[in-house]
This record gives structure tokens, C-alpha cells and sequence, in this order.
């Protein structure tokens, strides 16, 4: 099985940014868990902080793999390209947030990647990763 983590901007910088929000782990500590935790699925890790490259990542991997997670961060709530890429492909994405985006800002409320998800999973932090995992299993 092939699952694709795709992170997007400023994700680079968890273990660093607003700890009280995201953690102080950073993805790539919680990555070589992840994949120490589950040997057989060959995970691969994609994160950029632009739409256009996290666009082309989603094209490129949307027909070849088992499934996609998507964390696209703030572009999550503005970016129709990466919402009609989603639509696009035919690899089933489960849309993740760290946060709990319904308890911060009305503006995090909207989703454009939500209405052509597999599945959401927000607010279990790190864990949320997990969870996406263990749906394609």
C-alpha cells in the first residue's frame, strides 16, 4: 500500500510554531514514528509552502496511489485549485487538520477540499496522521 502525506505552507515549522496550537514535536520526528509504527505501507512525505507545487504533487500521485493525506493548511480555506485537484484525481484524500479549525477563526470553518474527501479528521493534533493511516486500512 502507498500513502502520501502532502503538508502545506508553514507546516515546515511545527515544533516551532505557536506550540499551544500545533505541539512542539516536529512533523519529521513524528514522520520516522509513524513509519517505524507501521512498516508495511510504504509512506512517502510531501510538504511546500505553494499551492501550485502542492497541486502538481496531488496530479502527479492521484492515480498511482492508495491514498492520500492532505494537510493544506491555510490554502485548505482559500485555494479552489487545490479543492478542484482533489475532485480531479481518483485516489481517495482524508482531509487533516492538527487544530480543531471550528474552535479558532470563522474563516477556518470553510473548507474547499472537504466536499471531494474520503473523510476529515481535525483536532487530534499529530494523531489526526494516524487516524488518515489507519482509514486506508
Amino acid at each position: 500500500m502507498k500513502i502520501i502525506i502532502i503538508n502545506g505552507p508553514n507546516l515546515n515549522l511545527l515544533g516551532k510554531r505557536e506550540p499551544e496550537v500545533y505541539g512542539n514535536m516536529t512533523f519529521d520526528i513524528f514522520y520516522d514514528q509513524l513509519k517505524e509504527k507501521y512498516p508495511n505501507i510504504s509512506l512517502s512525505y510531501f510538504q511546500s509552502n505553494i499551492e501550485g507545487e502542492l497541486i502538481d504533487k496531488i496530479q502527479e500521485v492521484g492515480f498511482t496511489y492508495d491514498g492520500i493525506i492532505l494537510n493544506a493548511a491555510a490554502y485548505t480555506h482559500t485555494s479552489v485549485g487545490i479543492g478542484d485537484a482533489v475532485k480531479a484525481i481518483s485516489t481517495p484524500v482524508i482531509e487533516v487538520h492538527i487544530s480543531n479549525t471550528f474552535s479558532r477563526e470563522t474563516f477556518r470553518h470553510q473548507s474547499f477540499i472537504s466536499p471531494n474527501a474520503k473523510g476529515i479528521i481535525i483536532g487530534f493534533g499529530l494523531k489526526s496522521y494516524e487516524l488518515a493511516v489507519q482509514s486506508f486500512l
